[in-house]
């Protein structure tokens, strides 16, 4: 029977075996409100209880950042019940995102975008409707299918460089290739660079989106942290990782999606885009803060002792007094959180606007999760909001709540409760 996971033992951008442990989380659960049904029929079974070590691991040759323990990709996204369209202001950030890259690349009507990791072709919907020839590439079946019934042409597989040859043969080459929060998902990131750099035109763009490293160190995003993201890039490993493949990393953006993530834009080795001094910028940054040396992400594990000391310390207070407690927002990043910060037996039951799964499972816990209107049927003392990003528009829908004499609890950066009584 072929494990649900596994775990590697060298760096995935330098392949060196000097890696060690800064980061010591508590394992989580498999079974996330993303997996879908693999977690629910036979094809999942056992994943209810299957846990995974979360440690983050840094590259002592390279820098990079990253998980080293890997869930199974086909169990992972086969399934996969994440569509773009659950993410508050999402599609809005695609749509400027497709008219940056179609300013920058200087796209004429007609040109090949491709997309890996296109999910329900939210972002290749705004490149379609400006002229552009799109497609779609996503394990994620039922999505996929539902996203060429739609009218983008979606690829139901995993990108390998044999289907960048197919892709190239039918379709051409590709002006822009895409990897929208999906690159830093890939275990073995050679093989689909490989692909990219065979489908890209000569003086193609490969525009990349993921979670900044630095701000997850910097901005304590534990709840960016789970089998999804293998890889929490900084800029600095990634020059010379894309060099090695023929590529050049050319420009970079910061921006504010997810806490904080970067934008990365490649071209194959002598094209034509010149770098705009972003890349160094970036990289010298990175150094100056010691991202790429152990010693630095001791304070990470410090602030995230006392936090952890803090939020339950509260939570074991409210339990006392005898007052319910709720969670709000059931996400794969409310998995990790729940785990980390041991709130499996604190929470009766978890809301959520567009429940992903009818419970969080993990060990010793089965957390019933419900639509947000059963907050007002169910009524709780107190309610987490695991979601903490969106906490301001979540207590803004939900002021019923707080006038009804609920409170909301904001868990991080740093605890707060909101309600009854004010801000505490």
């Amino acid at each position: 029977m072929k494990p649900v996971f596994y775990h590697r033992d060298n760096c995935r951008l330098c392949q060196s075996r000097t890696v060690e442990i800064v980061v010591p989380l508590t394992p989580i659960p498999v079974a996330t409100p993303n997996i879908g049904m693999a977690a629910k029929g036979a094809e999942g079974k056992g994943l209810d209880t299957a846990l995974v070590p979360l440690d983050l691991y840094l590259c002592r040759d390279c820098g990079h950042l990253q998980l080293l323990d890997i869930i199974d990709p086909e169990v992972q996204y086969t399934h996969f019940a994440y569509t773009t369209s659950i993410s508050l202001g999402l599609a809005e950030h695609f749509e400027r995102m497709a008219d940056t890259v179609i300013a920058r690349a200087k796209l004429a009507p007609s040109a090949l975008v491709v997309e890996v990791g296109s999910n329900d072709g939210t972002l290749l919907r705004f490149f379609k409707n400006r002229g552009m020839r799109v497609l779609g590439i996503d394990p994620a079946r039922a999505t996929a299918l539902k996203a060429t019934a739609e009218g983008i042409e979606t690829l139901a597989t995993f990108f390998t460089t044999e289907l960048a040859d197919e892709i190239r043969a039918k379709h051409g080459p590709a002006a822009v290739i895409i990897s929208n929060n999906t690159y830093a998902n890939l275990d073995d990131l050679n093989g689909p660079t490989e692909g990219i750099k065979r489908l890209l035109a000569d003086d193609g763009m490969f525009v990349f989106e993921t979670q900044h490293g630095a701000d997850v160190i910097r901005r304590m995003l534990i709840d960016t942290i789970y089998h999804e993201h293998l890889s929490y890039f900084l800029i600095g490993p990634l020059v010379p990782y894309f060099a090695r493949h023929g590529m050049a990393l050319f420009a970079a953006e910061h921006l504010t999606t997810k806490g904080g993530s970067i934008r990365g834009y490649c071209q194959l080795a002598g094209g034509p885009y010149r770098p705009d001094g972003s890349i160094i910028n970036m990289t010298a940054e990175e150094a100056a803060e010691g991202l790429m040396k152990p010693e630095t992400y001791r304070h990470f594990v410090n602030r995230l002792t006392t936090l952890r000391a803090n939020l339950s310390g509260a939570l074991a207070a409210e339990t006392r007094a005898g007052r319910r407690i709720a969670g709000f927002g059931a996400s794969v990043g409310t998995v990790t959180l729940i785990n980390q910060f041991g709130l499996g037996h604190s929470l009766e039951m978890v809301f959520d606007d567009k429940p992903l799964a009818e419970a969080l499972l993990g060990p010793g816990y089965s957390i019933p999760v419900l639509p947000s209107e059963a907050m007002y049927d169910k009524r709780p003392d107190i309610v987490v909001i695991l979601a903490w990003r969106y906490a301001e528009p979540i207590m803004a829908k939900h002021k019923r709540f707080i006038e009804s004499g609920g409170r909301f609890a904001i868990p991080w950066p740093n605890f707060s409760i909101h309600g009854a009584n004010g801000k505490a």
